[in-house]
């Protein structure tokens, strides 16, 4: 797709097509920047003919990456007009759903305030309102980790070496506990961690150096006093051991009207892969009251 003199690489998986019965989906994957790979399985929703969009945000993955632009050109405004822009060029811009997870989900809840007249539902997959929340909770995960891990990772912090592999092995211990708990790590989900540490700009300028250091653009980020303006039907989606804890959902399920939440009791950040087929059965439910 080429907009903006940018290019953003996307996927159809099943067919769109005037009068299909089935509302299609556009997934939208997390990071900010981490690619679609890890979200692949998402796109199973198509089993019973409905079209799924996958595509690569900009800035990763197959899309333009563009690691000179500065870092004021990295806002949620950019990603919320390349959403509008692929629902208009694929012609579903009248009828789609969106499924977002975790950045993903933050990107889908900013859409459904702008309301745009064809959206019929948003699915918010592991996702954020407030990102002092999410640090806040993320560092109350931390401090359960073993002393020597917490040790390297507030030493590396405060150096600024978090580039260091003795850095990056302590935030793996949290990864395997609050992000994906399914070892080894499936190759689709590696796919989308490799292809952030090579191209970490989009991350690195909007988030930071891990999921519980964020002193990127979006810090400050927050919605929660704008939820109750949400009125497109809203799924949420998080798991028991899931960073974006119990804490951080239960307060975006209490503000969207009519919300329902399905946690997954043996998921952490990624129920898509930890327990898919239990996360495609209930997502399909879902959009099937939206058809």
């Amino acid at each position: 797709m080429e907009w903006r003199g940018h290019e953003t690489w996307y996927r159809v998986v099943g067919e769109l097509g005037d009068g299909a019965a089935q509302t299609p989906v556009v997934i939208c994957h997390g990071g900010p920047g981490a690619a679609h790979d890890y979200c692949e399985t998402i796109a199973d929703l198509s089993r019973s003919g409905r079209a799924c969009i996958l595509y690569d945000q900009l800035g990763c993955g197959r899309s333009a990456l563009l690691p000179d632009a500065p870092a004021d050109f990295w806002t949620p405004q950019l990603f919320k007009d390349e959403l509008v822009e692929l629902t208009r060029q694929l012609g579903i811009a009248d009828r789609y759903a969106v499924v977002g997870q975790s950045w993903g989900g933050m990107l889908a809840m900013e859409h459904a305030l702008d309301r745009p007249p064809g959206l019929r539902a948003i699915v918010v997959a592991d996702s954020p309102a407030s990102m002092a929340l999410w640090v806040s909770e993320a560092n109350r995960l931390r401090r359960d980790l073993p002393v020597d891990v917490q040790n390297a990772l507030t030493r590396h912090e405060e150096n600024g070496t978090t580039d260091e592999p003795e850095y990056e092995a302590a935030v793996e211990v949290f990864y395997a506990r609050h992000v994906c708990r399914v070892v080894p790590r499936p190759e689709f989900v590696q796919r989308s961690f490799d292809q952030i540490a090579a191209n970490p700009t989009v991350y690195n300028t909007m988030n930071g150096p891990s999921e519980f250091h964020v002193i990127g653009s979006l810090k400050s980020w927050d919605i929660t006093d704008r939820l109750h303006e949400i009125s497109a039907p809203t799924l949420l989606v998080s798991g028991r051991h899931d960073e974006a804890t119990p804490l951080i959902v239960g307060q975006i399920h209490e503000r969207i009207t009519g919300s329902r939440w399905a946690l997954f009791e043996q998921s952490s950040h990624m129920p898509h892969v930890e327990e898919p087929e239990a996360f495609l059965e209930t997502v399909e439910a879902f959009l099937q009251t939206i058809d």
